[in-house]
């Protein structure tokens, strides 16, 4: 961590104390949580009997304000845990007691006092409450105590600080960019997807409009995989639940993914035995009887496609390539449309090869990335590689082929010349591993696809080939997707375009727009010519002024529209309207007119993106 990255997280704990001491100030009974900093700024969890609106923030600031100009020190005191629990218990805190009891045994109790207020806190603050310079209250949200829906609802107040006003006044003008390129706002507006309740919370149906993205970012890859030398294989949505307790995705991940389902001839059975509903899942859980589950990975379906057939050397490397759709049961506060669903399809692929032939499929899975990135012109990324912690017993695999994978993942990474950070402690358990890091048009980072190595699974599901030796050997297994998933990566898409696609994404790539009804069937030769060339077009022939045809255009984020009038049809023409340039484009033959935006689509031809601040 830089010094001014320190510098920063200072303020914004500091500020996050302050902002604890300003509610004690104006609610007295207020019961407080904690008020961490986060990659944007900060917040406080608090307990309120009258809950806070966002009317409240105001008086918050300038009460914050107040204590800032008072100019408090941030004094540390190191105390015994008696004398914590004392003070806590006085004050009517009953969640600092609660943290107090998380802290070992072992480790000194510290206390952080600036002026009246006291907080259980590790430190990490400015000296003074005058050096926080720039700060703002941003929101407030419901936070269930610890995290767990199950316990107490909290109000979390959201801030950010910085360390001038300039740089807080960037942040908020972002923060105000990716309100307007929410693409949950915008997929509505532009009939992309929806999620509707009577179908599943986190469910997502994508309508024809939506579809049509997905699948040009399929057909994209499937080029890709082609050339590349993958085999599309497809598996079901559900399998025996015995399938994942060998591949160890049950029960070790079981919080995460939806309950088991029981056969349906065991649940004949146990329904003459009077269990309850409960008592049935338990029972699945711990297999005592068989039962099915809802896929959370596709792995263990290429696993028995692989192990399908003896195989040989000669075989190898195998690339099973599968757009699987997987379940998870994410918790119902942390859903947020496209970017975080409980079911989702992967553009995953699992290799098979030998050692020998590892660094090889490593550097091709990173050619993949490369190519989606460059054709998308996401070129600020950023590689993140995850290394076992040599101090862990939690690996598999022997220590020499970590070893090999973690110096292959480190040299291909290195080689893409992008930043690159080696944080140990954080591969799979199976395997080292590579995440991309995109940071978007207004700045802000998405974690996307991922290259993993993995020992484990080939075990655990005694996959083998046959060497040159003739003698059986273990494959070697590569898991990755680049995207990570279409509905993550298209929530991602839409907000980094604020819905303006490239031609060859757009929903609708060409609108024709006639100036009068004499003209429609003129107008209708046109769409003929560009639906001939596959340009997905349409024909506004509303009686009305071409403004505003323009204007619902432009609201629909149609990237080009063709205008003819009375002198283009004379002259077989029409004038171009390109969204991106905000302007007419001048008038040209009809045939150069539909070839030009053929041109766009062969090509994936992106316009230049307009950053954030310009």
């Amino acid at each position: 961590m830089t010094n001014s990255e320190s510098e920063l997280l200072a303020i914004r704990h500091s500020a996050a104390h302050v902002l604890a001491a300003a509610v004690l100030r104006l609610f007295p009974g207020a019961k407080l949580d904690i008020g961490p900093t986060t990659s944007q700024g900060f917040y406080y969890d608090i307990d309120l009997a009258s809950p806070l609106t966002a009317e409240d923030l105001p008086r918050l600031e300038e009460e914050m304000r107040k204590i800032i100009a008072e100019d408090q020190v941030f004094e540390c005191q190191v105390v015994s845990r008696e004398e914590a629990a004392h003070l806590f218990r006085e004050k009517g805190q009953p969640y600092k007691l609660e943290r107090l009891a998380d802290i070992p045994s072992d480790e000194t109790i510290t206390l952080y006092r600036n002026g009246e207020f006291i907080d259980l806190c590790r430190g990490g603050h400015v000296g003074r409450s005058s050096e926080i310079k720039a700060f703002k209250l941003l929101s407030i949200a419901g936070a269930y105590y610890r995290g767990d829906e199950k316990n107490r609802q909290l109000q979390r107040i959201y801030g950010s600080a910085f360390a001038s006003q300039n740089e807080l006044d960037a942040h908020l003008f972002r923060l105000e960019e990716a309100k307007k390129r929410d693409h949950r706002r915008i997929g509505k507006e532009m009939q992309l997807f929806l999620i509707d309740e009577n179908f599943g919370q986190g469910l997502i149906l994508w309508l024809p409009r939506g579809a049509i993205i997905r699948h040009e970012l399929q057909k994209f890859l499937l080029e890709e995989l082609e050339q590349q030398g993958y085999e599309q294989v497809f598996t079901p949505h559900i399998a025996r639940l015995e399938l994942f307790r060998t591949s160890g995705h049950f029960p070790y991940y079981r919080e995460s993914q939806y309950p088991p389902l029981p056969d349906r001839d065991v649940l004949g059975k146990l329904t003459q035995s009077h269990l309850s509903c409960g008592e049935v899942v338990q029972g699945l859980e711990r297999g005592d009887f068989d039962g099915f589950l809802l896929k959370p990975m596709n792995c263990p379906g290429h696993i028995q496609i692989y192990r399908s057939q003896t195989r040989s050397y000669r075989e190898l490397p195998l690339r099973l390539a599968e757009f699987g759709t997987v379940y998870r049961w994410e918790q119902s506060g942390e859903l947020s449309g496209l970017t975080r669903s409980r079911g989702f399809t992967q553009d995953d692929a699992h290799i098979f090869c030998t050692e020998e032939q590892l660094e090889d499929e490593i550097n091709r899975c990173l050619q993949i990335v490369q190519k989606v990135f460059a054709t998308l012109r996401m070129s600020d990324f950023r590689v993140r590689i995850g290394l076992r912690d040599p101090d862990s017993t939690k690996y598999v695999g022997e220590a020499e082929n970590w070893d090999s994978a973690e110096a292959i993942l480190q040299k291909a990474a290195e080689a893409l010349g992008v930043p690159v950070s080696l944080e140990a402690g954080e591969a799979a358990f199976y395997g080292p591993k590579i995440d991309f890091v995109i940071r978007d048009v207004i700045g802000r980072e998405w974690q996307l696809g991922t290259i993993q190595v993995d020992y484990n699974l080939p075990q655990r599901f005694q996959l083998s080939y046959t060497g040159n030796d003739n003698q059986p050997h273990r494959p070697i297994m590569i898991h990755r997707a680049p995207l990570g998933s279409f509905e993550r990566f298209c929530g991602l898409l839409i907000e980094h375009f604020g819905g303006d696609f490239p031609t060859w994404l757009a929903p609708e790539q060409v609108r024709i727009l006639s100036l009068s009804d004499s003209l429609l069937p003129e107008a209708s030769r046109v769409l003929s010519q560009l639906k001939a060339r596959k340009i997905r077009a349409s024909l506004d022939g509303h009686s009305e002024p071409l403004g505003a045809k323009i204007r619902r255009a432009e609201l629909e984020r149609v990237p080009h529209l063709f205008i003819l009038g009375p002198k283009e049809a004379g002259m077989s023409a029409v004038s171009i309207r390109s969204r991106i340039h905000k302007g007419l484009e001048g008038s040209h033959p009809q045939e150069e007119a539909v070839a030009k935006i053929v041109a766009l689509v062969q090509n994936r031809t992106l316009p230049e993106l307009q950053t954030a601040g310009h």
